[in-house]
């Protein structure tokens, strides 16, 4: 039973690593933006399948393939921002809400047109596992690791440190306040696309990989996960998203453990979120970590 435990934990911090990386990028473009972003989840699937098409069709390795599923998804927020969200964003959150439904749908059939509907994985040995003593590591659950390793000390140090990660939460926190500070709020709002999207390209590979397959619905199955750790870890703010995203992933795994009479049927997870959800906004509507607002 410990061993179970210890199983889910591992799990729990993998899944809720990706929610929180990809929340951080979905958390800071409403704070900085005011745009929810709900084609975000089809960033993941694009991210998933070029990481994909480099790996398997290219033949070039996993690290190779996750920079190129980044580069090419950060291109893709940074020219749908340019081309459509700029232009339109005085319409209001509404408006642009709807935008962003209409934008994933599109995204979503343009997978599903030129790569079809068929199931597909990565070039690693799906069967092989690694036994360590009390836990057990897929491939690519332990590839997950270590990204997960490198990649959420360096977005939290450049939140924390960096002129560009300040600025960011400065203009999440109070888009005026920040403007009259001098901080170059259009220019701000360009980078804070790049890193959603370069996250965005980073969680469809890591999810594609703990999977071990996917399909063009991968998106479209976590964004709601994905919204959830934002709203509880409060809207615009980063810090929040990656606790949250973390917290989000553990609480789904471990209500699973039999040791919690009987343990929760896998099933639900999805409807444990969403409770949590719930009550979260009925005790606190901002948010675990967010300011009350008005939008």
């Amino acid at each position: 039973m410990i061993e179970q435990l210890l199983q889910l934990a591992i799990n729990g911090l993998i899944v809720g690593t990706i929610l929180a990386l990809t929340g951080v990028g979905a958390s800071l473009v409403f704070g900085i933006q005011r745009v929810a972003n709900f084609a975000h989840g089809e960033y993941l699937t694009f991210g998933a399948y070029i990481g994909l098409i480099v790996n398997v069709y290219y033949k070039a390795d996993l690290v190779t393939a996750t920079i190129a599923a980044m580069a090419a998804t950060a291109l893709l927020a940074l020219a749908i921002h340019f081309t459509v969200l700029k232009p339109l964003r005085s319409r209001g959150l509404v408006a642009m809400s709807l935008i962003t439904v209409g934008l994933g749908l599109m995204l979503r059939d343009v997978v599903f047109m030129v790569a079809g509907p068929q199931i597909r994985q990565y070039a690693i040995d799906q069967t092989s596992v690694y036994d360590l003593g009390l836990v057990r590591i897929a491939p690519g659950q332990a590839v997950a690791v270590g990204v997960a390793a490198v990649v959420v000390p360096a977005v939290a140090f450049l939140l924390a440190r960096t002129p560009i990660g300040k600025s960011m939460r400065a203009v999440a926190d109070n888009r005026d306040l920040a403007a009259i500070s001098g901080i170059d709020v259009d220019r701000i709002g360009t980078y804070v696309w790049i890193l959603a999207g370069a996250l965005a390209g980073l969680g469809g590979v890591m999810f594609a990989m703990i999977q071990g397959t996917f399909d063009p619905n991968l998106g479209y199955q976590i964004l709601f996960l994905i919204f959830t750790s934002v709203v509880l870890g409060g809207i615009g703010n980063a810090y929040g998203a990656l606790v949250a995203g973390v917290v989000l992933g553990m609480v789904m795994e471990l209500s699973t453990w039999s040791g919690l009479a009987g343990g929760l049927d896998a099933r639900m997870k999805p409807v444990l979120a969403f409770a949590a959800l719930i009550a979260l906004l009925l005790w606190r509507p901002q948010g675990l970590f967010g300011k009350a607002r008005v939008l």
